[in-house]
């Protein structure tokens, strides 16, 4: 029987290098000269840190410019509230979520079962949803209504079976 899986991953050395890439703009730009800017990175937890919420969004607008040519969606980045740090500084952590929670697998399978064709069915695994179907087109219909609707998470197909 036809199948699928649909996950929410991030490509860890696309991530590494598009932090890089930042950090390097970051040292040779003139709006950041003596701004005591930085941008660490620890697994999937980004720590941004300068001397005001305007430099931060700087970064943060950096961070996406170099995440979008690499090839990593927004979607799966939150963005953290601007917290004071020591020095007169401001920081700013950013998380990438990884991964299906089970509230979403719950709407990616509600989404399935009312909009998708009849005679597929989805089951929750993990954090990952597998969707089965007699036809293969039904399971190509079921990728363009998840590709078009906005569920705030990236989503990608993995282990097509026929």
């Amino acid at each position: 029987m036809p199948s699928f899986d649909i996950v929410s991953e991030v490509d860890r050395q696309e991530l590494r290098n598009g932090v890089d890439q930042a950090q390097r703009e970051m040292v040779n730009r003139f709006d950041f000269k003596g701004t005591n800017s930085s941008i660490e990175q620890n697994e999937l937890v980004i720590t941004i840190k300068t001397i005001s919420e305007e430099k931060a969004r700087a970064v943060r607008v950096l961070l996406e410019e170099k995440f979008v040519k690499r090839g990593l969606s927004l979607k799966g980045i939150d963005w953290g509230k601007f917290e004071q740090a020591s020095g007169d500084t401001v920081r700013q952590v950013v998380t990438i979520k990884v991964g299906i929670t089970s509230d979403k697998a719950k709407e990616i399978n509600k989404l399935i079962k009312e909009k998708g064709p009849k005679g597929v069915s989805s089951q929750t695994q993990g954090e990952q949803v597998r969707v089965t179907s007699k036809k293969r087109d039904d399971l190509q219909a079921v990728m363009a209504l998840l590709k078009s609707e906005d569920l705030g998470i990236p989503l990608q197909f993995e282990n097509f079976r026929d």
